[in-house]
């Protein structure tokens, strides 16, 4: 077994991989989505139009976003991403034993907020595209765009009142509502940390980890457990373990996220590799080496971070010297250490054979998805 003796003390957890099967995680046969994103696509699919179906201002605009329409306002066919946080919610909530007609509400709010998040993000960063269509600001905007995803996280906020007509009770409805609102709250400071952060050579891990967890892991944490608050007869035991796991869950997201960024097949991601050396991002890998580099290989990546836009030999050093230090090896057995964490964390929840392999199956496809 491979121990990591130089992980951060905040993964405890031995790794799960040998030396061999370190090296060659690129190998790793291509995963399909588990099954229980097929299972509830069409009821979030359903649940989401129904929310947007609505001739309202801005709801064009959404309705664009969301993949459903072309920007002059006609059917079309676009790309409506995975729906990971509804399904982590709907998921929960019926392993436990709930019912997901229950969960719905909350699940479609969550995939709202989250493109809310999105469109906003989509400005910061001054992206032009995302899911291979235009973004809402590079059509229509900063103003509109910023108005628009403002109008989705109050249409999210709202969709929560159907939760008690759903037969919800009101003590959970509450419950349910205050942890979203927390967990966009964290997920908004994670995105004020992320900016905060650009620009700035020498992020300590602790920190990028503090801004991941609200960024990234807020939202998916929240998904995972007002599913379990919703649907389980002991709320609060099966609440706090999936809570756990979710933390978890966001972690893996998140650091593959970074690794795909960086490594990711340009057929799959639709990025060329080494996209975020050259944005200067700082995710994980850029992270880590800074962190773990000396000498000489410290000072380049200084120099090339501090760089207005490095070009293609600065991506080649910095390529190089992620390898020399093994930093996407690293990335992926910490991220395979909070695989095996979040699948402990639900060890003590009572859920059919079915579930518990389904959410394994889960597990695997984030640690290996290539998109």
């Amino acid at each position: 077994m491979l121990w990591c003796a130089e992980r951060p003390r905040l993964f405890p957890a031995k790794c799960l991989m040998n030396q061999a099967q370190a090296a060659n995680i690129s190998e790793r046969p291509r995963l399909e989505l588990p099954s229980m994103f097929a299972e509830y696509r069409a009821g979030i699919g359903a649940a989401l139009r129904e929310t947007l179906d609505k001739d309202r201002p801005a709801f064009d605009l959404l309705r664009y976003y969301m993949g459903w329409v072309d920007p002059q306002g006609n059917p079309a066919a676009g790309t409506e991403g995975k729906y990971v946080r509804p399904t982590l919610c709907l998921f929960s909530c019926e392993a436990v034993g709930g019912s997901r007609e229950n969960a719905m509400p909350a699940a479609a709010a969550l995939e709202l907020i989250h493109n809310f998040s999105l469109i906003h993000d989509d400005i910061q960063d001054r992206d032009e595209t995302r899911h291979h269509r235009m973004t809402l600001w590079a059509l229509w905007g900063i103003p509109k765009a910023l108005v628009a995803g403002n109008v989705l996280r109050i249409v999210a906020d709202s969709t929560l009142d159907d939760l008690q007509s759903a037969g919800v009770p009101p003590s959970r409805v509450i419950s349910v509502v205050n942890q979203l609102t927390n967990a966009y709250i964290e997920m908004i400071e994670g995105q004020y940390l992320d900016i905060y952060f650009e620009g700035q050579s020498e992020i300590r891990l602790k920190q990028y980890l503090d801004m991941i967890a609200r960024k990234t892991g807020a939202l998916i944490r929240c998904a995972f457990t007002i599913g379990a608050v919703i649907g389980s007869p002991d709320a609060n035991k099966d609440a706090a373990s999936f809570k756990e796991s979710g933390r978890a869950l966001g972690f893996i997201f998140q650091v593959r996220d970074d690794i795909l960024g960086i490594w990711g097949d340009e057929r799959s991601t639709g990025k060329p590799v080494g996209a975020d050396i050259r944005r200067k991002k700082n995710s994980f890998p850029a992270v880590y080496a800074m962190s773990a580099a000396k000498g000489a290989d410290k000072r380049r990546l200084l120099d090339i971070y501090r760089k207005d836009e490095p070009n293609d030999a600065d991506v080649e050093d910095v390529l190089h010297i992620m390898d020399g230090l093994g930093v996407r090896e690293h990335a992926h057995i910490l991220a395979v250490d909070e695989g095996e964490a979040a699948i402990e964390a639900l060890a003590s929840v009572e859920m059919d054979a079915r579930a518990r392999q389904e959410y394994k199956n889960l597990v695997e496809f984030l640690l290996y998805r290539e998109h």
